[in-house]
């Protein structure tokens, strides 16, 4: 495969290196600059890094500050990355930050370029990030493929019942590696539909190494935002065995009116129905509590449903995975589409030419695709980036032709295309990599 490095070059002075556990205070300072944060390098100390240095690099410059770190980016190894109805390899861009004097130099787009020629080079179909700042991440191809869901829930908020909900028992205890991480790693692995009749909920990245673990379960006091408690774990049981789990902080506010405390919300996960009615019923009625704040819920969490009145949890939408196709024959190859599908895509790709042209795609509903390269005209057109934006299937490519980023050429192609690229779990992931 073929790469464009007309957009990688480095300006003068400037050179890549893959950084090495030496260069570990030089990274953390960088960091902090790039992403302002109260804690010092010493400080920082404390925490396990997540990144594995085979996959971190820098770029240097004689003038620049903290060992000659002008930029860095690194990424997680995702083997089993969950696309629809099937797994990818998949890398997730992370750590990317530019020390302030040396913005506007064209080193960001050098770094991606990079990073985009080291996943072709592994044989990672795709690239998926999380945008610090939504504006930056399109021009590279990136689209934006999942949205989350932000709650308050107010405390004793009445859900509906679930039959087999008050057969669950339930552990509320101080969340420990030892005891609970084989469970938590387990379940968080697992949820699909019901039936399961599909692998994990597009997007639901698990963690994958042991860094990563690592800096999961630290809990240094220091790091505690705003007067949080140590991290603590609710776990629903039934007949002994784990069917749910959630992790969570509680900050206690004493007002005259009387306690109004949050509950901060970390991984939510249940296995079924009934499990999340169990787990959702105690986390919505914790003493001292006046609300419940869940992060990075997927759209259609089960406790959408499950409140009587889910307009009083004040439910905000943002932006969540991003991602961005490095081979499009793997990546639509390599998931699975909700109907029968025989089209012709016109890509559009300005850093990886390999991508541009014709595609036809062709798939049985929820069974194996092929993508083969193409002469024949394409029944849609569309750029890289609209691609990635559909291709978890939680954007649809009908939605992004309203808005003119996709062109129909022949008749009910946009329909098919869009009925076959969507799934029935809404895409996401919990955690911030």
């Amino acid at each position: 495969m073929t790469f464009d490095r007309s957009h990688a070059v480095l300006p003068d002075g400037y050179h890549h290196r893959r950084l090495t556990a030496d260069d570990r205070d030089a990274l953390l300072d960088l960091d902090t600059w790039a992403f302002p944060d109260p804690h010092s390098v010493a400080e920082f100390g404390e925490l396990p890094l997540p990144l594995t240095w085979e996959r971190t690099v820098g770029v240097e410059h004689e003038d620049a500050a903290g060992g000659g770190l002008a930029a860095i980016h690194a990424s997680y190894a995702f083997s089993r990355f969950p696309v629809p109805g099937a797994t990818l390899p998949t890398a997730g861009l992370t750590w990317v930050g530019v020390h302030p004097q040396h913005r506007r130099r064209g080193l960001l787009t050098a770094m991606i370029d990079h990073h985009l020629e080291e996943c072709r080079q592994r044989g990672e179909a795709l690239s998926a990030l999380f945008a610090a700042e939504a504006a930056i991440y399109g021009r590279f191809g990136y689209g934006k493929a999942a949205d989350d869901l932000r709650l308050t829930v107010p405390r004793g908020a009445a859900l509906r019942d679930v039959p087999g909900a008050d057969e669950h028992t339930v552990r509320v205890e101080h969340a420990d590696r030892a005891r609970h991480g084989e469970l938590v790693a387990r379940l968080h692995r697992a949820p699909g539909l019901p039936s399961g009749g599909t692998p994990n909920r597009p997007g639901w990245a698990t963690r994958e190494s042991d860094a990563l673990w690592e800096s999961y379960w630290a809990d240094p006091k220091a790091f505690r935002a705003g007067g949080r408690e140590s991290l603590r774990v609710v776990v629903v049981e039934r007949d002994g065995e784990p069917r749910g789990y959630a992790t969570f902080r509680r900050t206690m506010d004493w007002q005259v009116t009387g306690p109004r405390g949050t509950v901060h919300l970390g991984d939510v996960v249940a296995l079924d129905a009934a499990a999340a009615r169990a787990l959702w019923g105690v986390l919505l009625d914790l003493d001292l509590m006046s609300s419940t704040d869940p992060f990075l819920l997927p759209v259609d969490d089960a406790v959408m449903s499950l409140l009587v009145d889910p307009r009083a949890a004040g439910a905000r939408i943002t932006d969540n995975v991003w991602v961005r196709v490095v081979d499009v024959r793997a990546a639509l190859a390599g998931r699975r589409y909700q109907s029968d599908v025989d089209l012709v895509l016109g890509v559009t790709d300005h850093r990886l030419p390999d991508n541009a042209g014709s595609w036809r795609l062709r798939a049985a509903a929820f069974g194996e695709a092929t993508c083969e390269r193409t002469d024949a005209a394409p029944d849609l057109e569309l750029d890289v980036r609209e691609l990635g934006a559909a291709y978890l299937g939680g954007t649809s490519l009908a939605a992004l032709a309203a808005a003119g980023l996709v062109a129909e050429h022949s008749p009910w192609a946009l329909a098919r295309a869009a009925a076959a690229f969507g799934w029935p779990l809404a895409p996401a992931c919990g955690w911030v990599f």
